[in-house]
């Protein structure tokens, strides 16, 4: 399993450096009280919508046509 710095860094290219300064922006911004709820927020919401996409069924198949019906042969009065 990887670690989140290296999945960032692998990803989007940020190094422990750049994520230690974003943590101290959403710091200073939300304060220390709000943060465990932000995560709190951001975690639930990641997590109905990986529910979300799995719930959600496939394209439904078109029906199948139906089978052309043989016509009957034709009836004459004369022919009997």
């Amino acid at each position: 399993m990887t670690t989140l710095t290296t999945f960032f860094a692998g990803i989007m290219g940020l190094g422990p450096r750049e994520l230690v300064i974003i943590l101290v922006i959403l710091l200073v911004l939300f304060g220390g009280t709000k943060l465990p709820q932000l995560a709190k927020g951001l975690g639930q919401s990641m997590k109905e919508f990986k529910k979300a996409s799995k719930d959600e069924e496939p394209e439904a198949k078109p029906a199948p046509a139906p089978e052309a019906k043989k016509p009957e042969p034709v009836k004459t009065h004369g022919s009997n």
